[in-house]
């Protein structure tokens, strides 16, 4: 680390890598989070509607291979497979944000990680402060309100945000990729019912073979595919959730630039320099943020949201700490761990910002959607009152951050442009 380093402003700049993963990801989501929006709306729709028994009826519709456990109901498809598919674009972008993003450096990874940190640390302190106080309160699903969805927090941003820094704009793709990987620890480690060696070595083989042949590489899809389900099949026989395979076989994905004949290769409309696992996002992230994360709204997000459920909710504690958690422990937990580190690296915000701007961007990352939707599943089971109650909060609690995160964001950004702001540019 430079001397210079620890005396740079908070969002004053981006690294060239992370100004690039910035705008890629801003491409990618934008379409993609109201497509997922779009998706939810549907479920809604459907399930609340006279055809709800179809809903129902389609979403627990069983098929597979019995033989190795893989006899699941297509709302689990969705949530297992089709989301393994979203995790391995999270891993993608992980390794580009580690190799050459904002978390190469810890002078420009502190910021982001410590921010997730506390963002992930206070909804979870304010979901077990009501669920261990409260009657029939349900502490064990007290992962759910901690995850940011980068495609709706990028959907909003994209219409809001136009004014605001660039780097502070970053700075929010950057904590929910961090917050993603928290997630997924979280999900790891305490959504695991069993573990079974024999096949956890078995994925584990699978991605190690995967990260060889693309070290060599041998990026035949007819290869990678295959063994990409298969890893996908261990992972799931081993107890752990089936959707860590995706990010695992993300993590592997070379991120340094394309040389030689691999370099010819790559897509047209990608640079030249860029790296596998910009030519994997870029042929990946369509499918995420375009087929998979949709999909598993739709077969997720179907509640009933008549009075009876709407108030057996609002007395839920379940949905209360989530709530709560989103709307206020998100804003809370970013603001508070962003302001100490400012204070302990002895740095100021960058000219022209304010902590109104980091309070709006806490407060968009409050929509808590496709990994609080599946936690919520994890935690009690489709179906259950509580996982209902959850997903209630979960999709009343985004929309509350979504639209507050964007009225300030919005007359944020008027202020900047109001006063010429060059770091707004």
């Amino acid at each position: 680390m430079s001397h210079k380093d620890p005396a740079e402003p908070l969002f004053s700049g981006l690294t060239e890598g992370g100004l690039r993963n910035y705008l890629d990801t801003l491409r990618g989501e934008a379409i993609g989070g109201v497509l997922l929006i779009a998706g939810a709306v549907v479920a809604l729709i459907w399930a609340n509607s006279p055809w709800s028994e179809s809903y129902v009826a389609i979403r627990d519709f069983r098929f597979g291979i019995e033989a190795w456990h893989l006899d699941l109901t297509v709302g689990q498809w969705a949530a297992d497979g089709l989301l393994a598919i979203f995790f391995f674009v999270v891993g993608v972008e992980l390794k580009r944000e580690i190799v050459t993003g904002e978390l190469r450096r810890l002078s420009t990874a502190i910021v982001p990680v410590a921010a997730a940190v506390g963002g992930m640390a206070a909804p979870a302190l304010i979901y077990l402060a009501v669920n261990l106080s409260a009657d029939g309160g349900a502490p064990h699903g007290w992962a759910i309100p901690t995850a940011t969805d980068i495609a709706f927090a990028v959907a909003v941003l994209s219409i809001v945000g136009r004014r605001l820094p660039t780097a502070l704009r970053a700075f929010l793709l950057t904590l929910a990729v961090v917050d993603d990987l928290l997630a997924i620890v979280i999900i790891a480690v305490a959504y695991t019912d069993g573990l079974t060696l024999a096949w956890l070595a078995a994925a584990a083989a699978c991605v190690l073979v995967f990260a060889l042949l693309l070290r060599r590489g041998i990026t035949s899809w007819y290869l990678l595919i295959p063994l990409g389900v298969a890893t996908w099949v261990f992972m799931h026989s081993s107890g752990i959730h089936a959707t860590i395979a995706g990010v695992a076989l993300g993590m592997v994905v070379p991120a340094l630039p394309l040389r030689g004949k691999a370099a010819a290769r790559r897509p047209a409309n990608l640079r030249e320099g860029a790296s596998m696992a910009e030519v994997f996002e870029y042929r990946w992230r369509p499918v995420s943020a375009g087929f998979a994360v949709p999909v598993f709204a739709l077969f997720t997000a179907g509640v009933a949201v008549d009075p009876t459920s709407l108030g057996a909710a609002l007395r839920d504690p379940v949905a209360q700490g989530v709530a709560l958690g989103l709307v206020i422990g998100k804003p809370i937990g970013i603001t508070v761990a962003t302001w100490l580190i400012s204070r302990l690296r002895h740095v100021n915000l960058a000219p022209g910002l304010g902590w109104p701007d980091v309070i709006g961007v806490g407060v968009l990352a409050g929509i808590g959607f496709t990994v609080s939707l599946l936690v919520a599943e994890l935690a009690f089971g489709v179906g259950a009152p509580e996982d209902e109650h959850a997903k209630i909060a979960v999709l009343g609690a985004s929309l509350v951050a979504a639209v507050l995160g964007a009225v300030l964001l919005l007359w944020r950004g008027r202020v900047h442009a109001a006063r010429g702001d060059l770091s707004a540019t």
